[in-house]
Protein backbone atom coordinates (compact mmCIF):
# COMPACT_ATOMS: atom_id res chain seq x y z
CA UNK A 1 0.00 0.00 0.00
CA UNK A 2 2.76 1.92 1.20
CA UNK A 3 4.61 1.44 -2.64
CA UNK A 4 1.08 2.73 -3.98
CA UNK A 5 1.05 6.33 -2.30
CA UNK A 6 4.66 6.57 -2.87
CA UNK A 7 3.76 6.08 -6.81
CA UNK A 8 1.20 8.82 -6.62
CA UNK A 9 3.10 11.40 -4.98
CA UNK A 10 5.95 10.95 -7.50
CA UNK A 11 3.74 11.22 -10.45
CA UNK A 12 2.08 14.12 -8.93
CA UNK A 13 5.42 15.91 -8.69
CA UNK A 14 6.08 14.78 -12.39
CA UNK A 15 3.17 16.35 -13.58
CA UNK A 16 4.01 19.62 -11.40
CA UNK A 17 7.01 19.66 -12.72
CA UNK A 18 6.09 19.48 -16.26
CA UNK A 19 3.36 21.89 -16.20
CA UNK A 20 5.71 24.70 -15.15
CA UNK A 21 7.63 24.27 -18.33
CA UNK A 22 4.02 23.97 -20.51
CA UNK A 23 4.21 26.04 -22.97
CA UNK A 24 0.67 27.12 -23.36
CA UNK A 25 1.02 29.10 -19.91
CA UNK A 26 3.55 31.01 -21.87
CA UNK A 27 2.69 34.16 -24.22
CA UNK A 28 2.63 33.30 -27.74
CA UNK A 29 5.44 34.86 -29.79
CA UNK A 30 4.61 37.69 -31.47
CA UNK A 31 4.15 37.02 -35.61
CA UNK A 32 6.52 38.93 -37.29
CA UNK A 33 6.26 37.49 -40.80
CA UNK A 34 5.88 39.66 -43.50
CA UNK A 35 2.23 41.02 -43.68
CA UNK A 36 0.04 42.52 -46.30
CA UNK A 37 -3.19 44.05 -45.16
CA UNK A 38 -6.01 43.25 -46.84
CA UNK A 39 -6.82 45.31 -50.67
CA UNK A 40 -10.54 46.28 -49.66
CA UNK A 41 -9.72 47.14 -45.80
CA UNK A 42 -7.61 49.71 -43.98
CA UNK A 43 -7.87 47.52 -41.49
CA UNK A 44 -3.83 46.38 -40.75
CA UNK A 45 -2.49 44.01 -38.21
CA UNK A 46 -0.43 45.93 -35.82
CA UNK A 47 2.68 45.42 -33.08
CA UNK A 48 3.71 47.46 -30.47
CA UNK A 49 6.68 49.19 -29.83
CA UNK A 50 7.81 47.12 -26.71
CA UNK A 51 6.53 44.24 -28.50
CA UNK A 52 9.41 44.98 -30.71
CA UNK A 53 11.85 45.32 -27.82
CA UNK A 54 12.14 49.08 -28.88
CA UNK A 55 12.60 52.07 -26.24
CA UNK A 56 9.20 52.99 -25.52
CA UNK A 57 10.38 56.36 -23.93
CA UNK A 58 11.33 57.58 -27.18
CA UNK A 59 8.09 57.15 -28.63
CA UNK A 60 6.54 60.54 -27.23
CA UNK A 61 9.64 62.54 -28.15
CA UNK A 62 9.50 61.48 -32.08
CA UNK A 63 6.07 62.19 -32.16
CA UNK A 64 6.24 65.84 -30.84
CA UNK A 65 8.93 65.91 -32.85
CA UNK A 66 6.87 65.00 -35.98
CA UNK A 67 4.00 67.43 -34.87
CA UNK A 68 6.16 70.54 -34.82
CA UNK A 69 7.72 69.90 -38.03
CA UNK A 70 4.13 69.99 -39.93
CA UNK A 71 3.61 66.38 -39.85
CA UNK A 72 0.12 65.49 -41.21
CA UNK A 73 0.54 61.62 -41.34
CA UNK A 74 3.13 59.09 -40.14
CA UNK A 75 3.72 55.72 -40.32
CA UNK A 76 6.26 53.31 -39.76
CA UNK A 77 5.79 49.22 -41.15
CA UNK A 78 7.90 46.61 -39.35
CA UNK A 79 7.78 43.71 -42.18
CA UNK A 80 4.37 44.75 -43.59
CA UNK A 81 2.83 45.22 -39.77
CA UNK A 82 2.09 48.82 -38.27
CA UNK A 83 3.84 49.90 -35.69
CA UNK A 84 3.32 53.44 -35.40
CA UNK A 85 0.07 55.32 -37.63
CA UNK A 86 -0.04 58.82 -36.55
CA UNK A 87 -1.53 61.84 -37.67
CA UNK A 88 -1.52 66.03 -36.74
CA UNK A 89 -2.43 69.23 -37.48
CA UNK A 90 -5.51 68.40 -38.40
CA UNK A 91 -5.09 65.06 -40.76
CA UNK A 92 -6.51 61.85 -40.28
CA UNK A 93 -6.33 58.77 -41.83
CA UNK A 94 -8.95 59.34 -44.46
CA UNK A 95 -7.67 62.52 -45.78
CA UNK A 96 -5.43 62.65 -49.05
CA UNK A 97 -2.30 64.63 -49.15
CA UNK A 98 -0.19 64.62 -51.93
CA UNK A 99 3.35 63.03 -52.82
CA UNK A 100 5.12 65.32 -54.88
CA UNK A 101 8.12 64.08 -56.54
CA UNK A 102 8.23 61.24 -54.07
CA UNK A 103 5.19 59.67 -56.95
CA UNK A 104 7.77 59.85 -59.36
CA UNK A 105 8.59 56.11 -58.07
CA UNK A 106 5.02 55.14 -59.61
CA UNK A 107 6.20 55.95 -62.90
CA UNK A 108 9.24 53.98 -62.18
CA UNK A 109 7.34 50.93 -60.94
CA UNK A 110 4.62 51.25 -63.70
CA UNK A 111 7.57 51.20 -66.28
CA UNK A 112 8.58 47.90 -65.03
CA UNK A 113 5.02 46.81 -65.08
CA UNK A 114 4.90 47.34 -68.65
CA UNK A 115 8.38 46.25 -69.63
CA UNK A 116 7.86 43.12 -67.83
CA UNK A 117 4.38 42.92 -70.16
CA UNK A 118 6.56 43.47 -72.97
CA UNK A 119 5.39 46.71 -73.95
CA UNK A 120 8.56 48.66 -73.89
CA UNK A 121 12.04 48.18 -73.25
CA UNK A 122 13.80 50.75 -71.47
CA UNK A 123 17.45 50.90 -72.94
CA UNK A 124 15.12 51.96 -76.27
CA UNK A 125 15.14 55.37 -77.49
CA UNK A 126 11.88 57.61 -76.11
CA UNK A 127 11.48 58.30 -80.24
CA UNK A 128 10.51 54.66 -80.46
CA UNK A 129 7.67 55.53 -78.36
CA UNK A 130 6.60 59.06 -79.16
CA UNK A 131 7.79 59.57 -82.64
CA UNK A 132 10.54 61.94 -83.51
CA UNK A 133 10.50 65.67 -82.27
CA UNK A 134 9.29 65.16 -78.81
CA UNK A 135 11.91 67.36 -78.24
CA UNK A 136 13.89 70.79 -79.65
CA UNK A 137 16.85 68.75 -79.78
CA UNK A 138 18.46 67.74 -83.15
CA UNK A 139 17.26 64.17 -84.86
CA UNK A 140 20.90 62.85 -83.93
CA UNK A 141 20.91 64.26 -80.02
CA UNK A 142 17.50 63.43 -79.68
CA UNK A 143 17.77 59.73 -80.47
CA UNK A 144 20.67 59.66 -77.69
CA UNK A 145 17.58 59.59 -75.06
CA UNK A 146 16.28 56.46 -73.73
CA UNK A 147 13.76 55.62 -71.45
CA UNK A 148 16.07 54.49 -68.73
CA UNK A 149 17.83 58.28 -69.30
CA UNK A 150 14.53 59.72 -68.25
CA UNK A 151 13.84 57.54 -65.10
CA UNK A 152 17.88 58.09 -64.38
CA UNK A 153 17.81 61.75 -64.58
CA UNK A 154 20.47 61.69 -67.48
CA UNK A 155 18.83 62.84 -70.23
CA UNK A 156 20.96 65.77 -71.08
CA UNK A 157 18.15 67.91 -71.51
CA UNK A 158 17.95 71.71 -69.96
CA UNK A 159 17.08 71.20 -66.40
CA UNK A 160 16.75 75.05 -65.86
CA UNK A 161 13.22 76.08 -67.96
CA UNK A 162 10.75 75.29 -65.57
CA UNK A 163 8.40 72.08 -65.05
CA UNK A 164 6.71 72.00 -68.94
CA UNK A 165 7.56 69.27 -71.09
CA UNK A 166 6.22 70.69 -74.14
CA UNK A 167 8.61 70.06 -77.43
CA UNK A 168 10.14 74.01 -77.01
CA UNK A 169 10.47 73.64 -73.45
CA UNK A 170 13.03 70.41 -73.89
CA UNK A 171 16.57 71.80 -75.22
CA UNK A 172 19.62 69.58 -75.75
CA UNK A 173 22.49 70.61 -73.24
CA UNK A 174 24.41 67.72 -73.19
CA UNK A 175 24.44 64.40 -74.74
CA UNK A 176 22.33 61.72 -73.56
CA UNK A 177 23.81 59.75 -70.12
CA UNK A 178 26.82 62.67 -69.93
CA UNK A 179 24.81 65.06 -67.69
CA UNK A 180 23.03 64.18 -64.23
CA UNK A 181 20.21 67.04 -63.78
CA UNK A 182 16.79 66.57 -61.66
CA UNK A 183 14.12 67.34 -64.67
CA UNK A 184 10.34 66.71 -64.81
CA UNK A 185 11.41 65.39 -68.22
CA UNK A 186 10.53 62.10 -66.89
CA UNK A 187 6.89 62.37 -66.97
CA UNK A 188 7.58 61.72 -70.61
CA UNK A 189 8.35 58.03 -69.36
CA UNK A 190 4.11 58.11 -68.70
CA UNK A 191 3.41 59.31 -72.03
CA UNK A 192 5.32 56.51 -73.46
CA UNK A 193 3.51 53.56 -71.64
CA UNK A 194 0.27 55.23 -72.82
CA UNK A 195 1.38 54.66 -76.27
CA UNK A 196 2.86 51.49 -76.21
CA UNK A 197 -0.22 49.97 -74.25
CA UNK A 198 -2.97 52.18 -76.47
CA UNK A 199 -4.65 52.71 -72.88
CA UNK A 200 -4.82 56.49 -70.82
CA UNK A 201 -2.23 56.71 -68.35
CA UNK A 202 -4.10 56.71 -65.40
CA UNK A 203 -6.49 53.44 -66.67
CA UNK A 204 -3.04 51.69 -67.09
CA UNK A 205 -1.75 53.23 -63.65
CA UNK A 206 -5.06 51.87 -61.81
CA UNK A 207 -4.94 48.58 -63.37
CA UNK A 208 -1.60 47.45 -63.07
CA UNK A 209 -1.06 48.71 -60.04
CA UNK A 210 -3.15 50.94 -57.95
CA UNK A 211 -6.24 48.57 -57.99
CA UNK A 212 -4.34 45.31 -57.50
CA UNK A 213 -2.33 46.44 -53.78
CA UNK A 214 -5.45 48.49 -52.40
CA UNK A 215 -4.74 52.03 -53.26
CA UNK A 216 -6.84 54.93 -52.68
CA UNK A 217 -6.28 58.59 -54.37
CA UNK A 218 -5.44 59.51 -58.13
CA UNK A 219 -3.66 61.89 -60.29
CA UNK A 220 -3.77 65.61 -59.87
CA UNK A 221 -2.94 68.38 -62.46
CA UNK A 222 -0.21 71.21 -60.47
CA UNK A 223 0.64 73.79 -62.67
CA UNK A 224 2.84 71.80 -65.62
CA UNK A 225 2.93 68.63 -62.95
CA UNK A 226 1.17 65.79 -62.50
CA UNK A 227 1.25 64.76 -58.42
CA UNK A 228 -0.31 61.81 -57.24
CA UNK A 229 -2.30 62.14 -53.62
CA UNK A 230 -3.55 59.72 -51.38
CA UNK A 231 -4.50 58.77 -47.73
CA UNK A 232 -0.97 57.98 -45.76
CA UNK A 233 -2.02 54.09 -45.59
CA UNK A 234 -2.09 53.82 -49.48
CA UNK A 235 1.73 55.48 -49.44
CA UNK A 236 2.85 52.60 -47.02
CA UNK A 237 0.76 50.06 -49.76
CA UNK A 238 3.27 51.15 -51.88
CA UNK A 239 6.13 51.27 -49.95
CA UNK A 240 5.19 47.75 -48.77
CA UNK A 241 5.23 46.81 -52.57
CA UNK A 242 8.83 47.72 -53.08
CA UNK A 243 10.07 46.52 -49.70
CA UNK A 244 8.88 42.84 -50.80
CA UNK A 245 10.53 43.06 -54.30
CA UNK A 246 7.82 43.81 -56.03
CA UNK A 247 5.38 41.24 -54.84
CA UNK A 248 2.04 41.46 -52.84
CA UNK A 249 0.83 38.80 -51.22
CA UNK A 250 2.11 36.08 -53.28
CA UNK A 251 1.19 38.03 -57.10
CA UNK A 252 4.25 39.30 -58.48
CA UNK A 253 3.13 43.04 -59.48
CA UNK A 254 6.59 43.72 -60.85
CA UNK A 255 9.45 41.78 -61.20
CA UNK A 256 12.15 41.47 -58.31
CA UNK A 257 14.76 42.10 -60.84
CA UNK A 258 13.59 44.86 -62.28
CA UNK A 259 12.99 46.27 -58.74
CA UNK A 260 16.89 45.57 -57.68
CA UNK A 261 17.70 47.93 -61.11
CA UNK A 262 15.76 50.67 -59.93
CA UNK A 263 16.87 50.71 -56.14
CA UNK A 264 20.36 50.78 -57.22
CA UNK A 265 23.07 52.96 -58.53
CA UNK A 266 21.70 53.46 -62.77
CA UNK A 267 24.30 55.99 -63.75
CA UNK A 268 27.96 57.04 -63.53
CA UNK A 269 27.37 60.50 -62.57
CA UNK A 270 25.11 60.62 -59.25
CA UNK A 271 25.81 57.40 -57.08
CA UNK A 272 22.92 57.70 -54.91
CA UNK A 273 20.60 57.79 -57.46
CA UNK A 274 18.54 54.89 -59.26
CA UNK A 275 15.56 54.93 -61.65
CA UNK A 276 14.06 57.84 -59.27
CA UNK A 277 14.78 56.20 -56.36
CA UNK A 278 17.56 58.13 -54.23
CA UNK A 279 19.91 55.54 -52.48
CA UNK A 280 21.56 55.89 -49.20
CA UNK A 281 25.02 54.33 -48.10
CA UNK A 282 27.03 55.56 -51.18
CA UNK A 283 30.13 57.83 -50.94
CA UNK A 284 28.70 60.28 -53.07
CA UNK A 285 25.53 62.71 -54.05
CA UNK A 286 24.00 65.07 -56.38
CA UNK A 287 20.94 67.51 -55.41
CA UNK A 288 18.25 69.21 -58.14
CA UNK A 289 19.62 72.83 -59.64
CA UNK A 290 22.96 71.62 -58.75
CA UNK A 291 25.71 70.12 -61.04
CA UNK A 292 27.83 70.31 -57.72
CA UNK A 293 28.76 66.60 -56.08
CA UNK A 294 29.24 66.13 -52.30
CA UNK A 295 30.86 63.68 -50.70
CA UNK A 296 29.56 61.30 -47.95
CA UNK A 297 25.97 59.70 -47.53
CA UNK A 298 22.53 61.26 -48.45
CA UNK A 299 21.35 60.74 -45.20
CA UNK A 300 24.20 59.50 -42.54
CA UNK A 301 22.16 58.95 -39.73
CA UNK A 302 19.83 56.14 -41.45
CA UNK A 303 20.99 52.92 -42.60
CA UNK A 304 23.16 52.22 -45.45
CA UNK A 305 20.81 50.22 -47.25
CA UNK A 306 18.28 52.19 -47.05
CA UNK A 307 16.25 53.80 -50.45
CA UNK A 308 13.89 56.78 -50.14
CA UNK A 309 11.20 58.83 -52.41
CA UNK A 310 11.48 61.91 -51.60
CA UNK A 311 9.09 64.87 -52.36
CA UNK A 312 9.27 68.71 -52.65
CA UNK A 313 8.05 69.86 -48.54
CA UNK A 314 9.34 66.48 -46.98
CA UNK A 315 7.20 63.74 -48.57
CA UNK A 316 9.30 60.74 -47.89
CA UNK A 317 8.74 57.12 -48.73
CA UNK A 318 12.29 55.44 -46.59
CA UNK A 319 12.43 51.88 -47.25
CA UNK A 320 15.25 49.88 -45.21
CA UNK A 321 15.48 45.82 -46.40
CA UNK A 322 18.08 45.88 -43.32
CA UNK A 323 15.59 46.70 -40.33
CA UNK A 324 12.72 44.99 -42.09
CA UNK A 325 11.33 48.91 -42.09
CA UNK A 326 9.15 51.34 -44.04
CA UNK A 327 8.13 54.76 -43.32
CA UNK A 328 6.12 56.79 -44.74
CA UNK A 329 5.82 60.88 -43.90
CA UNK A 330 3.58 63.45 -45.44
CA UNK A 331 3.13 66.92 -44.68
CA UNK A 332 4.34 70.68 -45.22
CA UNK A 333 7.68 71.55 -45.25
CA UNK A 334 9.42 70.20 -41.57
CA UNK A 335 11.67 73.93 -41.89
CA UNK A 336 12.26 75.97 -45.24
CA UNK A 337 10.85 75.00 -48.53
CA UNK A 338 12.88 72.16 -50.15
CA UNK A 339 13.07 70.38 -53.15
CA UNK A 340 13.71 66.63 -51.98
CA UNK A 341 16.39 66.20 -49.45
CA UNK A 342 16.86 68.26 -46.22
CA UNK A 343 18.08 68.40 -43.28
CA UNK A 344 14.99 67.17 -41.55
CA UNK A 345 15.77 63.94 -43.37
CA UNK A 346 19.13 63.24 -40.54
CA UNK A 347 17.33 64.63 -37.69
CA UNK A 348 14.50 62.57 -37.88
CA UNK A 349 16.57 58.99 -38.76
CA UNK A 350 18.61 60.51 -35.18
CA UNK A 351 15.01 60.09 -33.51
CA UNK A 352 13.77 57.32 -35.44
CA UNK A 353 16.66 55.03 -34.28
CA UNK A 354 16.75 56.19 -30.49
CA UNK A 355 13.36 54.37 -30.61
CA UNK A 356 14.31 51.29 -32.63
CA UNK A 357 17.80 50.64 -31.29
Amino acid sequence: MKSIVYLSFFISVFALSCSSDNPTETPNPINTELYFPPLNSDTWDTLSVTDLGWNESEKQPLLDYLEAKNTKGFIILYNGRIILEEYFNGHDDTKLWYWASAGKTLTTTVSGIAQDEGLITIDNKVSDYLGTGWTSASLEKENLITCKNLLSMNSGLDDSLGDDVSPGNLQYVADAGTRWAYHNVYVKMQDVIAEASNDTWDNYFNAKLKDRIGMNGGWFSLGDLSVYASNTLSMARFGLLIYANGNWNGEQIVSESFINAATNTSQNINEAYGYLWWLNGKSSYRLPQSQLEFNGELIPNAPDDMFVALGKNDQKIYVVPSKKLVIVRLGDAADGENFALSTFDNDLWGMINNLIN
